[in-house]
């Protein structure tokens, strides 16, 4: 009997993780890091719930960590299968996996430090460089719409999720005594407004559908007036003397940004600031977006202009950052600076160097461009906090802080409906990637508008298929 087993991201936003058995072969879909208070103490003391030596093969949506950042430390601790994902992620993935090696290396030097001053002995990484290159020899990269047999009794392919370059939206097809069920994962679903990459494919049939809900409560504000605010806050930065510092995901977002940022340069916006992207996995990262441009979305007018210029014509203000000794200078710079870094939730990386020196100025505009998961410093500051602590340092929060949804990569609550719709008999649905609130709310529009058989699954939870 088959079944699928809720290890990750089950009414929680991170750390997706579901293991799918049949009677022959176990298979991960999703392999993320846990983040904010989704994180668990002994998370890389226990990081998994069953035998990584027991999995055969691993699927992954997309590059994003809490979807694929355990992989190297499953490779560490036995699993010895294939990774498969889409062709683009497969080259995202090397960028996505030395970066965060090198981070947690540099974390757990800071954490023995503080060990060795308490006279403990110092611990090890949980994984280390090698493990991400053992990883990464294992992953074959598929191309969106081919069908692959990857067992004997599953299948998988891999269509356009419209979220970040690369992400898809999973089909698996399953056997199991003599009959085949169609699974469904949803991945991470773009936000329809997202200006380079095309819409979420659409799908029409499925046995069950495992669908994200991360804005299941909430639709984004209209494009139009969130650019509007944009244009305000940059106006009003430029007028009191300030910077201007924006948390991004290295992977989607940032790029975003950079032509949102071209478009208001050409309007003559940007007339008195420079932009800085401080981040060097953003940097790399944009180099893949630009060998991949022909997957965006071509049908756009504004993004063939865009195209034709590249990024860097596209936005002349645009300086890259990528040594230490450079981000280190952005911090002298007094006013007329918009700096965009990592990480997108404020958990680590150079935003919080930035944050450091800048947020207890009262001239300081933060805007925040993605979901900040409960937990989160990110979260801390759109909920208001007053004062928030980096690196053991009391940080004052006099800036000011705007949210800016409608540049989410995810799809808001009615785009979540229009993409299940198409769905033709309604499957079964099993909400995931969500908090709770939002997955209730969700839950109630599919069961009312589209009379679907909705379940939120439980962290543990064993489902039969």
């Amino acid at each position: 009997m088959t079944s699928i087993t809720f290890h990750g991201a089950a009414q929680q936003v991170t750390g997706s993780c579901y293991l799918i058995e049949t009677q022959q072969h176990r298979i991960l879909l999703e392999c993320g890091i846990r983040q904010g208070s989704d994180r668990r103490e002994d998370e890389y003391e226990k990081p998994f719930d069953f035998d990584p030596a027991s999995i055969d093969a691993v699927v992954i949506s997309h590059a994003h960590l809490d979807h694929s950042g355990m992989v190297p430390l499953l490779v560490k601790s036995g699993f010895s299968g294939t990774v498969y994902t889409s062709s683009v992620t497969r080259g995202l993935l090397p960028i996505m996996y030395r970066d965060a090696a090198s981070l947690l290396r540099s974390d757990y030097e800071r954490k023995n430090r503080r060990l060795l001053r308490a006279g403990k002995k110092p611990v090890e990484p949980p994984y280390t460089l090698e493990d991400v290159d053992r990883a990464l020899d294992a992953i074959t990269g598929i191309d969106y719409g081919s069908i692959e047999q990857i067992l004997p009794d599953i299948k998988i392919s891999f269509r356009d999720a419209g979220h970040i370059l690369g992400s898809s939206i999973v089909e698996l097809w399953l056997s199991d005594g003599g009959k085949e069920r169609k699974l469904v994962f949803s991945g991470d679903l773009g936000n329809n407004c997202a200006p380079l990459l095309s819409d979420p494919e659409i799908i029409r049939e499925a046995d069950v559908l495992l669908l994200e809900s991360t804005y299941g409560d909430r639709n984004h504000r209209p494009l139009d007036d969130t650019l509007d605010e944009f244009r305000e806050v940059i106006e009003s930065a430029s007028g009191s003397g300030g910077n201007i510092l924006i948390p991004a995901f290295a992977v989607g977002r940032t790029q975003d940004l950079i032509y949102w940022l071209g478009q208001l340069y050409h309007e003559g916006r940007l007339s008195s600031q420079k932009v800085y992207i401080d981040s060097p996995m953003a940097i790399r990262v944009s180099d893949v977006y630009e060998r991949y441009h022909k997957l965006f979305n071509q049908d756009d007018p504004r993004f063939r202009k865009f195209m034709a210029q590249g990024w860097d014509n596209w936005l002349p203000v645009l300086t890259y950052t990528e040594s230490a000794e450079e981000s280190m200078a952005l911090n002298r710079i007094k006013a007329g600076a918009i700096i965009i870094a990592g990480s997108g939730m404020c958990t680590g990386g150079r935003i919080l160097h930035h944050f450091k020196h800048n947020l207890w100025h009262h001239k300081t505009h933060v805007v925040i461009v993605g979901y900040q998961a409960e937990g989160t410093l990110g979260r801390k500051l759109v909920n208001g906090a007053s004062m928030i602590r980096i690196y053991g340092d009391d940080i004052a929060v006099k800036a000011q802080i705007h949210t800016l949804g409608s540049f989410s990569a995810h799809a808001g609550q009615d785009q979540l409906i229009d993409w299940a719709r198409h769905f033709q008999p309604a499957p079964r649905v099993c909400l995931v990637h969500g908090e709770p609130d939002a997955m209730q709310a969700l839950k109630r529009r599919l069961a009312g508008e589209l009379q679907c058989d909705v379940t939120i699954p439980e962290m543990g939870e064993v489902m039969t298929l």
